[in-house]
């Protein structure tokens, strides 16, 4: 038994020194003092990422298929009156979406940037004073009212009963509404008098919209759009306007839902129009994204990098239409973010690791500095004795 105990005896890697052969200096109390300092700091340093999650990044292809865009936006026209600002959106697929209505709020806003109080939808409020029928006469007490189309109507059943329904049947024929007082309705309601009303006001629109997850592009626009021999145009005869200011302030556009860390490079961007009119483009490069937090939960989002462009608006030229235009494309790479903890194990490692390294860098400097300090005073020792 002994003979085990002075085995196990002689593999210490630590042996003892007697205290009384310890040589304590001032040096070495500074080192100490010093290095306990660089270890409590980095104790602290490593602790907090320990207890704190890190994120970690992966790039991989996008394989999803048949999926949807979520496109939020608050956008903000302070010289285009909300009575003729339209948005629509189109992909390359061939899907349309004209005159977005549905998940959209708009707000009329004062030349001051105040929000004015809303008004009932569509432009004016129709008088019910003896409209003209559909077949030419004017509305009896005891008749149903059904508006003409003047020319438009799909089919003989068709009813156009306001200014809105006659300017959404010539958009569905691909007319152009070029002088509204010629219609009995839009007379009725005062479809130019409300615009004019409203000149000087701005706009502000929000909400979202829900897109196929391919290419390409919507905008905001003057008036009612439609397909002209293939041609995407919108009707700006109606309002008897030879410019239009689109001048905007983007409070928020984003793909998708909201994450830790995300940045949205068009948020807050604002752009002020010098030129008479012309068309304000955004071309936008988005990548899907994966977020998955401690809890496993996962969003599926995007972001987004962006270029600009203006082009003027120039005579006879189509597709310098007025308005703000945002063309978007995907990115066949998709990113994903986890977020995770620092294992126990890593941490005690690092632990060791600082300990450790710290303890033998200052034992280097102390022994450096304690040799040294020797050496000069051994020849300054013999520099007197000489």
């Amino acid at each position: 038994m002994d003979s085990i105990m002075n085995k196990l005896r002689n593999l210490d890697a630590y042996p003892k020194i007697n205290e009384d052969f310890y040589s304590r200096t001032l040096s070495g109390g500074v080192i100490t003092l010093a290095s306990s300092i660089v270890m409590l700091l980095l104790f602290i340093s490593e602790l907090r990422l320990y207890l704190h999650a890190v994120t970690e990044t992966k790039l991989v292809v996008d394989t999803s298929r048949g999926e949807t865009l979520r496109i939020n936006f608050d956008v903000i026209f302070p010289a285009l009156p909300c009575s003729i600002l339209s948005l629509d959106a189109m992909d390359i697929s061939g899907e349309q979406h004209l005159d977005v209505k549905h998940d959209i709020i708009k707000k009329r806003l004062d030349s001051h940037g105040n929000v004015i109080e809303s008004r009932q939808e569509g432009i004016g409020a129709p008088k019910i004073e003896k409209p003209l029928q559909r077949h030419g006469g004017r509305l009896d007490h005891n008749e149903t009212y059904c508006g003409s189309c003047f020319g438009a109507e799909m089919s003989d059943e068709d009813c156009c009963n306001s200014c809105e329904d006659v300017r959404e049947a010539y958009r569905k024929k691909g007319w152009a509404l070029s002088n509204p007082d010629l219609i009995d309705q839009c007379k009725r309601e005062g479809f130019l008098q409300r615009i004019k009303d409203e000149e000087g006001e701005g706009c502000n629109i929000y909400g979202f919209l829900e897109v196929n997850k391919v290419a390409g592009n919507f905008h905001f626009a003057p008036g009612k759009s439609f397909q002209q021999s293939g041609v995407h145009v919108h009707d700006l005869l109606a309002f008897q306007k030879d410019s239009f200011n689109i001048s905007h302030k983007i409070n928020r556009l984003s793909f998708g839902d909201f994450f830790p860390g995300v940045v949205n490079p068009l948020d807050s961007v604002q752009w002020i129009q010098q030129t008479p009119s012309g068309m304000y483009q955004y071309f936008i490069k988005v990548v899907p994204t994966v977020y998955t937090d401690l809890s496993g939960h996962t969003i599926q989002s995007n972001q987004f990098s962006v270029t600009e462009h203006f082009r003027n608006a120039e005579l006879g030229h189509l597709q310098s239409l007025p308005g703000v235009f945002f063309f978007y494309d995907l990115s066949p790479i998709k990113v994903t973010f986890t977020e995770e903890h620092i294992s126990f194990l890593h941490f005690l490692t690092n632990m060791c690791a600082i300990v450790g390294g710290v303890f033998t860098v200052s034992g280097i400097l102390d022994s450096f500095v304690y040799h040294g300090q020797r050496a000069i005073k051994k020849k300054m020792e013999l520099g007197k004795f000489s």
